[in-house]
């Protein structure tokens, strides 16, 4: 029978992301869905230390700056800070750290620094997720921008990368990351989240530099390869129904899509059954009983609580503590 849609062949990544490993996650608000679905499963995750950063320049600079191991923002104690609108502002960090009070955004800062700067340096598996090529410079000195503010345009010159210059900045850091870290392996995607405030033809544009970038850096460095989030949107699925009410994010079940092929492509078999045995322990610590009280009852707590025995007894750095500490108060 005609399907009347082609789908992407699912296949095999040339490394496999387990519980064992350490994943430090980079880039676009797409990031975030992986990131999250990762985290829910107990992988050990850190997302976004410098908050969402959508073009491959500011990615790039995010990551050198976890390298410097002092643990201090760059220019922090100068320029590195700006007043705004009643905030102040970092161009290398999302908006989530601004804050009226200088000190209180610089804090905020260094403490997402230390904390990412020590969980690096035994990273095994970085990906990274590319939103847009088109960045903003600040026109007084042509610096990229991670994120404009909201500030006023005539400060900022806006344009697109080319394909060498993103490839060659991101190349860049991560064969320094190699050097630190001998056991990285990387994964790079384009985010499906579409771009549209300068038009779909320059969408279009954007993402196909970041595609090409993406193909090149596959072709240079044996550690890198490349997971298609966005063509599994945009030509597997490929219909509005799979994107938000926004029509520019992706839908929960285009997401739930993507991360079901992700599965596919970097996890083992026992990871995967390990994933399926989590997810029922934090399914059944979210339900909340009508009768708590009763035998069966404390006998469904007394059974959740031996299926986290049973899988911390093997992966002591799997953290439970909070639902041991629920299905505890039903077994007193």
């Amino acid at each position: 029978m005609k399907t009347f849609r082609t789908e992407l062949p699912s296949g095999r990544a040339p490394f496999a992301l387990t519980h064992a490993d350490r994943l430090l996650l980079v880039g676009s608000c797409f990031t975030e869905h992986i990131g999250g679905r990762l985290s829910d499963a107990r992988f050990n995750t850190l997302l976004n230390p410098n908050g969402i950063v959508y073009n491959p320049i500011s990615i790039a600079g995010a990551l050198n700056a976890l390298m410097w191991g002092d643990f201090a923002p760059p220019e922090a104690e100068t320029d590195g800070l700006f007043e705004y609108n009643g905030l102040w502002h970092s161009w290398e960090h999302h908006g989530r750290f601004s804050a009226p009070d200088r000190a209180a955004a610089l804090g905020g800062i260094r403490e997402a620094r230390e904390k990412a700067a020590v969980f690096l340096q035994k990273t095994n598996r970085l990906l990274l997720t590319l939103g847009t090529a088109e960045v903003f410079a600040l026109r007084e000195s042509g610096r990229v921008v991670a994120n404009n503010h909201k500030a006023p345009p005539a400060w900022f010159d806006q344009r697109r990368l080319r394909v060498d210059e993103t490839s060659d900045a991101l190349k860049a850091v991560l064969l320094r990351l190699k050097q630190l870290l001998p056991e990285l392996r990387v994964v790079l995607t384009v985010s499906p989240v579409r771009h549209l405030r300068n038009g779909f033809v320059e969408n279009q544009r954007s993402k196909s530099v970041l595609v090409l970038a993406c193909a090149a850096l596959c072709e240079q460095l044996d550690f890198v390869c490349y997971f298609p989030a966005y063509e599994l949107l945009l030509d597997d699925l490929r219909d509005y129904r799979f994107y938000a009410s926004d029509m520019i994010h992706p839908s929960e079940t285009a997401v739930g899509y993507i991360w079901e092929y992700f599965a596919a492509a970097f996890f083992p078999l026992a990871t995967r059954q390990m994933i399926d045995a989590i997810g029922k322990i934090t399914a059944a610590a979210r339900h909340r009983p009508s009768n708590p009280d009763t035998a069966e009852h404390r006998r469904f707590a007394q059974k959740q609580l031996e299926a986290i025995l049973a899988l911390e007894a093997g992966h002591p750095q799997l953290d439970f503590s909070a639902e041991k500490t629920y299905f505890q108060q039903y077994c007193l």
